[in-house]
């Protein structure tokens, strides 16, 4: 009974100014799923993105720093998530982190990283200037200005204010979620979409944390603070998508690092998949495929078959891709020019 004494005054030890007792050592434990995904890199598009619009918005070093920080956070604690929720095997060529951590620790450290992006998120915010005493001689009340330092003396023409960049991220996590949602609500009741309910929900899930990227770079920019980038980021984001989507099933690359047409396996409805479903939709051969989740190969291949010489889904995914392809080189001369950017585009470009 001799550690009960240790009680007695156990009121008294959580008063007054405490520190925390956290230490590094539960810090990098906690953080093991996210750092196993981390340190597996992959194709790092978002970053490139970020500096290839800074080409336009020159954002200050330490600020674009921080956005840097913000979004990495997002991206690779949302693909914990997606693993999960997707039920994926493979990341990167390697295994998900849910299958080696676990689903509740993977779940947790996720959900952890998203809150250690919002404290990176404060390092964006403007200074506030402090209330001072105004002299008696003054006609005002008496309070000096508290306004954020920004606010006077920052571009008066700046699209994304620099204030209440918490409510910026927060609005593009909620239309992240929103996305996200509506893809598992239609593979799980295993309801085909329209194709503009496809690329509304791919605006909202995958271009939302290029939005919450391009957007914090446009409230920071030093340059360009009157011009409207979200269109051209929107654009990026669902030729990104349904590129990677026809990748999914036909590329050799996307099966080592991934696993062969996952996008089946997980019953997925994918931009080919939606074409070829509503391109013959008294053919249910497609929606039976989804529904049995296949892992072999087998339905796997005839399915890519039907959708490649039946559907025609193939060649209509490539069609759309390169209208949006040259929408976008357009939006960029427009905007400018942007040599990385335009390299970008380069290397997303399917040649056939």
């Amino acid at each position: 009974m001799a550690n009960v004494d240790k009680y007695d005054n156990f009121l008294s030890t959580l008063q007054g100014a405490s520190s925390s007792s956290w230490t590094e050592a539960q810090e990098s434990s906690l953080l093991e799923p996210y750092n196993y995904i981390t340190a597996n890199p992959g194709k790092e598009i978002r970053g490139k993105l970020i500096e290839s619009f800074n080409l336009w918005l020159n954002v200050p070093k330490e600020k674009l720093a921080v956005i840097n920080r913000v979004v990495g956070l997002l991206h690779n604690g949302s693909l914990l998530i997606d693993d999960i929720e997707d039920d994926s095997q493979l990341r990167r060529g390697i295994p998900v982190a849910h299958k080696i951590y676990g689903v509740p620790q993977t779940i947790n450290t996720a959900n952890y990283v998203y809150f250690l992006a919002y404290q990176e998120l404060s390092a964006l915010r403007p200074t506030v200037r402090r209330r001072a005493p105004i002299s008696s001689s003054s006609s005002d009340s008496g309070l000096g200005d508290d306004s954020p330092a920004g606010e006077k003396t920052d571009f008066p023409d700046r699209i994304i204010p620099n204030s209440d960049l918490d409510l910026v991220v927060t609005g593009e996590l909620m239309s992240l979620h929103r996305g996200q949602g509506m893809d598992i609500l239609w593979r799980d009741t295993l309801r085909c979409p329209s194709e503009d309910e496809y690329v509304d929900m791919v605006k909202a899930k995958t271009g939302g944390l290029l939005r919450i990227a391009v957007k914090l770079m446009m409230a920071c920019a030093t340059t360009n603070t009157n011009v409207d980038y979200i269109p051209l980021t929107d654009l990026i984001g669902v030729h990104f998508q349904i590129r990677d989507d026809y990748m999914n099933l036909q590329s050799s690359q996307y099966t080592d690092n991934k696993g062969f047409a996952e996008d089946l396996s997980e019953g997925k409805f994918s931009f080919p998949i939606v074409h070829g479903i509503l391109e013959q939709p008294e053919n249910r051969q497609i929606m039976n495929v989804l529904q049995k989740r296949p892992k072999t190969p087998t339905l796997k291949h005839h399915t890519i078959n039907y959708l490649r010489d039946t559907t025609k889904s193939f060649d209509y995914t490539l069609a759309v891709l390169k209208k949006l392809e040259r929408q976008g080189r357009a939006e960029i001369a427009r905007l400018g020019g942007n040599p990385m950017l335009s390299a970008i585009m380069d290397k997303l470009s399917v040649d056939v």
